[in-house]
């Protein structure tokens, strides 16, 4: 019998001993539910292939070609990644619908004594309630944004934040980018995949405790945020974190240390930057990176375009500050004492 869900956190706390997503390995890339492990009944060209079929022949040859592969890679799974379950493992099982290849799956699983059951629509089930929780409702939190201009590790206070048991999200790592002009942290996940993530994470909160959101702009890299969570960050205060130029240049250069071994894509990054700052500010940014003056090339950023972009940025959309933290330095020490009184103000919230 096929299992129903309708919440995302239903179906995170599904209650089996493994979710397994049967699809095939571009579709679990492109976006999957979290924890789940891909074991594929049709590989990549299988699937297109088995849709040829279908579209120039006919359904009943597809079938018949599609059964005969899931069969095949079915026995691959069980003679290998699932040898060594015994009788009473329950698996959760889905495809793209819910229908043939998780249905297929699981009945030779049942066959073999596991017990097997798939999920009621399959992966769309999934996508729908990501959709209607994030687009389509609004989120039942209060929201408080960590905000600060570039170099005041906000990241670094996020995490901390996170251990002392605040709950926090952190959209740069669910973005795959730094949500700033040197923002790449290698390939982006699709904008699927991000909002899986941003959906599992937030069915795990309390709603009667705040949460802590860096402030962002409504997008990160190419990865846009859900119009239900921006909604909250727009309307939410903010707790500023201040530090010295000379402090956050430093503690920029450490943080950026990818972006600064690999000068020719910083040079690559600054030329569309010409048409806003002008072609004197940017040859004395290139200036510096060609003399290899890394502080003095991350505070000429920082002073001449981060900050003006921050200033303008709060004037546009405004900005209820409840409390300014200050820190004279960046160091570790420094950053568990904000973290340790952004802590304190949001408890009392």
């Amino acid at each position: 019998m096929a299992v129903a869900f309708d919440s995302v956190g239903g179906f995170l706390s599904h209650g089996f001993d493994a979710l397994i997503d049967v699809r095939s390995p571009a579709e679990f890339a492109d976006d999957h539910v979290p924890g789940s492990v891909n074991l594929p009944v049709l590989s990549n060209d299988e699937r297109a292939r088995v849709g040829s079929i279908y579209k120039q022949v006919g359904p009943f040859d597809a079938r018949k070609l599609g059964a005969a592969l899931v069969a095949r890679n079915a026995a691959v799974h069980i003679e290998g990644p699932l040898a060594g379950y015994p009788g009473g493992w329950r698996p959760l099982v889905y495809c793209w619908r819910g229908g043939q290849r998780s249905g297929s799956f699981a009945s030779i699983l049942t066959q073999i004594g596991w017990r097997a059951d798939v999920v009621a629509g399959g992966y769309r089930t999934w996508r729908r309630l990501v959709q209607g929780g994030l687009y389509d409702g609004h989120l039942p939190h209060r929201m408080i944004l960590l905000d600060g201009n570039t170099g005041t590790a906000k990241t670094d206070v996020l995490a901390r934040l996170a251990q002392r048991g605040v709950q926090v999200v952190d959209l740069e790592a669910l973005a795959g980018h730094r949500g700033s002009m040197l923002g790449g942290l290698g390939d982006q996940p699709s904008q699927r995949m991000f909002e899986s993530g941003l959906a599992a994470i937030v069915a795990g909160f309390d709603p009667g405790r705040p949460v802590v959101v860096e402030a962002e702009s409504s997008r990160i890299g190419r990865r846009t945020l859900p119009p239900a969570l921006w909604a909250l960050m727009c309307a939410a205060p903010r707790i500023d974190l201040v530090a010295p130029l000379p402090a956050r240049a430093k503690y920029l250069v450490q943080a950026y240390g990818d972006m600064i071994a690999d000068p020719d894509r910083l040079r690559d990054l600054f030329v569309p930057l010409r048409a806003y700052r002008g072609h004197a500010v940017v040859d004395g940014w290139l200036a510096l990176l060609r003399a290899g003056d890394h502080i003095g090339l991350a505070g000429a950023l920082m002073a001449q375009h981060y900050d003006p972009a921050y200033a303008r940025s709060r004037t546009v959309h405004g900005a209820d500050v409840l409390a300014q933290v200050d820190l004279a330095v960046l160091t570790d020490s420094d950053l568990d004492r904000a973290a340790d009184r952004v802590a304190t103000l949001v408890s009392g919230r």
